[in-house]
């Protein structure tokens, strides 16, 4: 298979959804427009400059596209985007919401011709809101676990899970499938998070730490990545040394994934910070420690524990 083309690029969204080999469009923030295109979504994190820059994915081949009930979906032979956005207030509570959606995405995905998940994203309001097991990401891990009862088993995916800078009561969730199945990757230096012990919620997240995708060109989906040693969070309130521990992190990944080459043109990176007067901060710490030729897009996002101040996630297509 070819490895899934990524990009960050300022356009119109029309001329890009005109494009040939265009299986997805993700707009960020209050300035993303707004389309009924089954191949674009717009999220609701809020870039640092305000700017409506897209995420653009592209394959080889024709590209068909349409709905399937809540999903949105578009793909070529070889890969496949799919979304679901749900309003919380049409179910009795987040978990329900959760359990909803991914009962969707199995379904859908395990009745087409794509039905090896790669990489899942999770975006969702209020994501630290609760005490101990009342925390809504706690919530939210019942149900993408009750979710994908039927699956589990077979493995997991890479993925995030990222609260909503905008506050809205909408769980948006979007996957990247492959008609191939992909090959899960952990970090030596972190505990799997779906081993991690009672003290973070009655439900362990279901997500491996990176997928290397089924192509010829070794390409790794890396799930969200923060400063977490063994399962435990490090470096409380120091920015610069999260960072520090989130990089030390990446770089046993790309060991662990088969020795890939660093940082490069082939990289795409997110960076979630809770913080708004974090964004410059991170964005040049990033400046200083990617390649220029390293893409990346810095978002205003909450992360998953409440003590960690930013998480990076991305696809990383190394040099052959």
């Amino acid at each position: 298979m070819p490895a899934l083309d990524v990009a960050y690029v300022e356009a119109d969204l029309d001329v890009l959804l005109n494009e040939d080999g265009v299986i997805a469009v993700l707009g960020f923030g209050a300035a993303a427009p707004v389309s009924e295109d089954p191949r674009y979504l717009r999220v609701g994190l809020e870039p640092i400059d305000g700017t409506a820059v897209f995420e653009v994915w592209r394959a080889p081949g024709p590209v068909e596209h349409g709905r399937d009930g809540p999903v949105r979906w578009a793909a070529s032979s070889d890969y496949c985007f799919g979304a679901i956005e749900l309003r919380e207030a049409d179910y009795s509570d987040l978990c329900a919401a959760t359990e909803a959606a991914y009962q969707e995405l199995v379904r859908f995905t395990q009745s087409r011709r794509w039905p090896h998940l790669l990489r899942i994203w999770n975006y969702l309001a209020a994501i630290n809101e609760g005490h101990g097991d009342d925390e809504r990401y706690r919530h939210f891990c019942t149900g993408r676990s009750a979710g994908m009862r039927s699956v589990l088993g077979r493995g997991f995916s890479a993925a995030s899970a990222i609260g909503r800078s905008d506050a809205e009561p909408v769980l948006q969730v979007y996957w990247l499938a492959a008609r191939e199945a992909g090959v899960a990757v952990e970090n030596p230096r972190q505990v799997s998070a779906w081993r991690y012990p009672r003290e973070y919620g009655p439900t362990s997240p279901t997500f491996a730490r990176a997928m290397r995708g089924p192509c010829a060109t070794p390409q790794l989906h890396i799930s969200g990545t923060a400063a977490v040693v063994g399962h435990q969070s490090r470096h409380d309130g120091d920015l610069p040394g999260q960072l520090d521990e989130t990089f030390a992190n990446l770089d046993s990944l790309f060991a662990s994934a088969g020795n890939l080459s660093g940082f490069g043109p082939g990289t795409v990176l997110k960076a979630y910070v809770r913080h708004r007067e974090h964004l410059p901060v991170v964005a040049e710490i990033l400046r200083q420690r990617l390649p220029d030729a390293a893409k990346r897009l810095v978002l205003l996002g909450d992360i998953c524990r409440a003590e960690l101040l930013v998480e990076l996630d991305g696809i990383h297509t190394a040099d052959a």
